[in-house]
C-alpha cells in the first residue's frame, strides 16, 4: 500500500512549510527515508509531536519502514505521559534536535530527526507499496475522560481509506495548499492535516501556533484549504468585523473545514456573511478517524455534519440497540459506524476492545439524528450530553447553540443535574460577553424556550469567566461540577 506516490516522484515542490522552514517531495523523500532506515525492524516509536518540521518527517518515516508511531502530546503531564510509555513500550523516541524530554522519556533510546534535505528520490525503503494495509500505522492515545487513556491502533487501510474519501468530498487535489494550526498529536492535525497533503502530492502551511494573522497571510499568499476547531473559527469570526485584510483572505479560499467539535451558528453566520465563503464541518474520532462531512458540493447546512464519507456505514441505535429507522430530524440515537476507516483494537485492552463494538459495528458514544436525506446532526456524547428531563430525551448542543444566538452570551455548556421531580434538570454553564453585566437567568432560560420548547429551557444557569477546554478546543464537561 503505497500512501505516498509523490515521494517516489521526488519532486522540487513544496511539500512542507513551517514558517520559514521547507522540504521539498524530494527533500522529504531523503530525509525520511534516512530516518526510516533507522528504525526499521522496531516494534514501535513514539513521536515527540511538537509542531515542527521533524514531527511530519517522524510520521512519514514511520509510516516508509512499516514501525508504528505513538504520537506524544508534548503539553501531556507526568503521569499520564508514563502510563503512555509503559503501555506502548516503544523502542525508542523520536524528537527534533534540542527538544526538552521529560522524566517519563529519559529512559527511552533518543533518535534526534534531521530534516536536512537529502539529494535524490530513493529513500531507502519500499515506501510501504508491500505493507499489509492491516498493519499498525499509528497507536493513538485518547484523551482518558473515563479512565487511563487508551492506545487506538489504527491501521494503514483506515488512513489510505480516510484521505481517500475526504479527498473525494472536499474534492482535494494536489493543487490544493492546505493552512492550519492545529496540534501534532492527534488524527485531526497530524493523519488528515499533514498526510493528507502529502497522499495528494499538494503541500501543507502549518503555523505553528494558531493566529488571526497567519490565517490571513497563508490563505492571502496561495492558500486554497482552511482546517481549524471551532475555537479558532470563533476568533476568525470575531475579526472580520474590522479586518477586511482577513475577509478578502477567507473569501479567497476554496475550503473551509472545522472539525472536533460543533460550530455555533451565530459563527457560521457571520464568517458567510462577511466573506461569502461557508464553513463545512465533518465528523470523526479517534477510532473511526473520519466518518462524515458535508460535501464540498452539497447543500449549506450549519449544524449539520454532513453524510457519511465513501466507503464508511453509519446507523443510529435506539436505548434499546435497536436500529432507529425513523430519519426525521428529531429521533435521536447513537452512531454506530463500520467500514475501512476503523480502528483494530485499544492496545493490551482486549475488554475495551469488545465493549466498544456492537458486532462489527463501533459504538461512538455520539448521540445524533438523521435528516431524511441521510444528513447527520450531533446532539452530544452519551454520557455528558444526552439529557432525561420530565420524560424527555434533550440534547444539549441544541441548547447551546441557542444560548449562543443570545447577543449577552460568548460561550455556553449545557449539562444535566440530578433533579427530584424532573430527573434531570437542564443546567446551563454561560461566559457572558460582558461579565460585568451579565444576562438574567430568566431571560436565557425564556430565549431558549422561544427558539425550541419549553421543556429545553435551562433550570439552573451558571456564569463561569471561561470554560475549561483541551488542547483540541473541545469542552471538558466532565470539569463542570455543582460549586
Amino acid at each position: 500500500m503505497d500512501l505516498f506516490p509523490a515521494l517516489r516522484t521526488g519532486s522540487g515542490r513544496t511539500a512542507l512549510r513551517f514558517g520559514a522552514r521547507r522540504l521539498t517531495y524530494e527533500g522529504l523523500a531523503g530525509a525520511a527515508g534516512a530516518l526510516a532506515r533507522r528504525i526499521e525492524g522496531f516494534p514501535r516509536v513514539a513521536l515527540w509531536a511538537e509542531p515542527g518540521l521533524e514531527t511530519a518527517v517522524g510520521a512519514v518515516a514511520g509510516l516508509l519502514a512499516g514501525v508504528p508511531v505513538v504520537p506524544l502530546n508534548p503539553k501531556t503531564g507526568e503521569r499520564e505521559l508514563a502510563h503512555i510509555v509503559a503501555d506502548s513500550a516503544p523502542a525508542a523516541v523520536l524528537a527534533a534536535p534540542g527538544a526538552a524530554l521529560p522524566a517519563a522519556l529519559t529512559a527511552l533510546e533518543r533518535l534526534d530527526i534531521s530534516v536536512t534535505p537529502v539529494t535524490g528520490t530513493d529513500t531507502g525503503t519500499d515506501t510501504g507499496t508491500n505493507a499489509d494495509p492491516r498493519s499498525p500505522a499509528f497507536i493513538v492515545y485518547t484523551s482518558g475522560t473515563t479512565g487511563p487513556p487508551k492506545g487506538a491502533v489504527v491501521p494503514r487501510r483506515a488512513v489510505a481509506a480516510t484521505l481517500d474519501a475526504v479527498a473525494e468530498a472536499w474534492r482535494w487535489t494536489g493543487e490544493d495548499v492546505l493552512v492550519h494550526g492545529l496540534p501534532l498529536f492527534h488524527v485531526h492535525g497530524l493523519i488528515i492535516g499533514v498526510l493528507g497533503p502529502l497522499r495528494r502530492g499538494g503541500e501543507l502551511r502549518h503555523l505553528g501556533r494558531f493566529s488571526v494573522d497567519g490565517v490571513a497571510r497563508e490563505l492571502a499568499a496561495g492558500g486554497t484549504m482552511l482546517f481549524g476547531v471551532p475555537t479558532m473559527y470563533h476568533r476568525l469570526a470575531e475579526a472580520v468585523s474590522t479586518d477586511q485584510e482577513l475577509v478578502q483572505a477567507l473569501a479567497g479560499a476554496r475550503l473551509l473545514v472545522s472539525g472536533s467539535a460543533a460550530l455555533p451558528l451565530h459563527d457560521h453566520e457571520r464568517l458567510t456573511a462577511a466573506t461569502g465563503r461557508r464553513v463545512i464541518e465533518r465528523y470523526g474520532m479517534t477510532e473511526t478517524l473520519m466518518n462524515t462531512s458535508v460535501r464540498v458540493d452539497g447543500e449549506p447546512r450549519p449544524g449539520s455534519v454532513g453524510v457519511p464519507l465513501s466507503g464508511v456505514e453509519l446507523r443510529l441505535v435506539d436505548e434499546g440497540g435497536a436500529p432507529v429507522t425513523s430519519y426525521d430530524g428529531e429521533t435521536i440515537g447513537e452512531i454506530q459506524v463500520r467500514g475501512e476507516n476503523l480502528f483494530t483494537g485499544y492496545l493490551n485492552r482486549p475488554d475495551a476492545t469488545a465493549a466498544a463494538f456492537d458486532g462489527d459495528w463501533f459504538r461512538t458514544g455520539d448521540m445524533a439524528v438523521c435528516d431524511p436525506d441521510g444528513s447527520v446532526r450531533i446532539v452530544g456524547r452519551k454520557a455528558t450530553d444526552l439529557i432525561k428531563s420530565g420524560g424527555y430525551k434533550i440534547g444539549a448542543g441544541e441548547i447551546e447553540n441557542a444560548l449562543l444566538d443570545h447577543p449577552a452570551v460568548r460561550e455556553a455548556a449545557v449539562t444535566g443535574e440530578p433533579d427530584a421531580d424532573l430527573g434531570e434538570r437542564v443546567v446551563a454553564w454561560v461566559v457572558a460577553a460582558d461579565p460585568a453585566n451579565p444576562p438574567g437567568a430568566g431571560e436565557l432560560a425564556d430565549h431558549v424556550a422561544a427558539q425550541l420548547a419549553p421543556h429545553k429551557r435551562p433550570r439552573t444557569v451558571r456564569f463561569l469567566a471561561a470554560l475549561p477546554r483541551n488542547d483540541m478546543g473541545k469542552i471538558m464537561k466532565r470539569s463542570l461540577a455543582r460549586p
